[in-house]
């Protein structure tokens, strides 16, 4: 079960990356000084982005585990 180890660390990896580039779009709209309304909306989508990729890193890190305890 060797590959679903890797496969799991590239979910996992691909959930990191998308957990980065939320706190970017988030730190770029903070600064851009959007009326609140605006600023209100981007911060709404981020964090529906967040949690996606948090879920997304948490699978891959599952998928990890299933693969240590199947090897």
């Amino acid at each position: 079960m060797e590959w679903l180890v890797w496969i799991g660390t590239a979910v996992t990896v691909a959930g990191l990356a998308g957990l980065i580039w939320c706190i970017i779009g988030v730190a770029r709209a903070r600064r851009a000084g959007l009326p609140d309304a605006q600023l209100r909306a981007r911060l709404q989508r981020a964090v529906a982005l967040n949690l996606g990729a948090l879920l997304l890193s948490a699978l891959g890190l599952m998928m990890v585990v299933v693969g240590v305890f199947l090897a």
